[in-house]
């Protein structure tokens, strides 16, 4: 099969196009005959080992571990394992597969049945592949660390990337009045998303217009955790789940020290894949209250371009890799 595959650490230079033999499925698991898989920041922070924690968690001490790269994919499973129960041969499928080490910028990946839903109807494969880790991550952020109500005041930093866009449809989807905050050129693509509200960063810092707000969800930018405190009620809740190192690590490290002195509570977290998450977002798509937001599409030979332009932070909801 055809694989983007890498040895060492490094810029996206160190890639490879090559054939490689096709990967066989153990007793609980799926072979996914992949059609359209996307980026997420994990892949390159998981390319470059930046920051170095990650050689630590899973990626691997002096080279990878894992030597390919890419967790969300949607595609078609090609043969099981004895054990798999879920699925049959044929069968439209999604997933994360970032728990299973990656594999997704292939033309197979062997994957846990675990980690796998089946593809929403109305979507596309390569709509499918822009969704796994970035909603199931909104939808953690959310739901499960920032507690959303319905009827709360909820702001998304970083609303316009593959987390935001669809942390802006989930919150919306529980009854919220949403504030969204992105550059000028995504405005009009947040509101279309449902937004109440949408900030210019470039132009207004939320943290000092005196608004409050019951939940703040942190995916992209940057502003001192002070800052983002002074932007709750008494009771709100901040969480992080990307931006700057300097977000992650205040939020880590700080934030637990400052949910003590009060009511509002600070932290950061950390997606975990999850099939039961997957599949309450099949709901959402279905019931038609998420969709995904796709800026770009690359063939599989053209991975490394595709993350050199990730890495200059333009895009605008996920980038897509066709691969059938």
């Amino acid at each position: 099969m055809k694989a983007i595959t890498y040895s060492k650490y490094g810029s996206p230079d160190v890639l490879r196009y090559e054939e490689i033999e096709n990967p066989i499925p153990k007793e609980n698991e799926v072979l996914v005959k992949i059609h359209a898989a996307s980026l997420n920041a994990y892949d390159w922070r998981m390319l470059r080992a930046k920051p170095f924690i990650v050689r630590f968690a899973g990626g691997g001490l002096l080279k990878p571990k894992n030597r390919i790269l890419g967790v969300d994919i949607a595609g078609e499973v090609e043969a099981l394992g004895k054990n798999v129960k879920k699925f049959k041969k044929g069968d439209q499928v999604y997933g994360d597969t970032s728990g299973t080490g990656g594999g997704g910028f292939a033309e197979y990946v062997c994957v846990s049945e675990n980690a796998l839903a089946f593809k929403p109807e109305s979507l596309s494969y390569d709509e499918a592949a822009a969704v796994p880790l970035g909603a199931v991550t909104a939808l953690q952020g959310l739901r499960d660390n920032g507690k959303i109500r319905q009827g709360q005041k909820v702001l998304i930093n970083g609303a316009s990337g593959g987390v935001g866009t669809h942390a802006v449809q989930i919150a919306k989807s529980f009854d919220t009045e949403v504030t969204a905050v992105c550059s000028t050129r995504n405005l009009d693509m947040i509101r279309s998303l449902g937004a109440d509200h949408v900030i210019d960063y470039t132009r207004e810092n939320f943290t000092k217009n005196g608004q409050r707000y019951d939940l703040i969800f942190a995916v992209n930018g940057y502003h001192p955790i002070s800052a983002y405190k002074r932007a709750l009620t008494p009771t709100g809740v901040y969480t992080v789940a990307g931006g700057s190192m300097a977000q992650m690590f205040q939020a880590m490290l700080l934030g637990p020290l400052m949910s003590k002195k009060d009511g509002k509570k600070m932290g950061a977290f950390i997606a975990q894949p999850n099939r039961k998450d997957l599949e309450f977002i099949t709901e959402l798509i279905n019931a038609g209250k998420v969709k995904p937001v796709i800026d770009r599409s690359y063939p599989l030979s053209q991975v490394p371009d595709a993350i050199r332009y990730m890495e200059e932070k333009h895009a605008r909801g996920k980038i897509v890799i066709n691969i059938a």
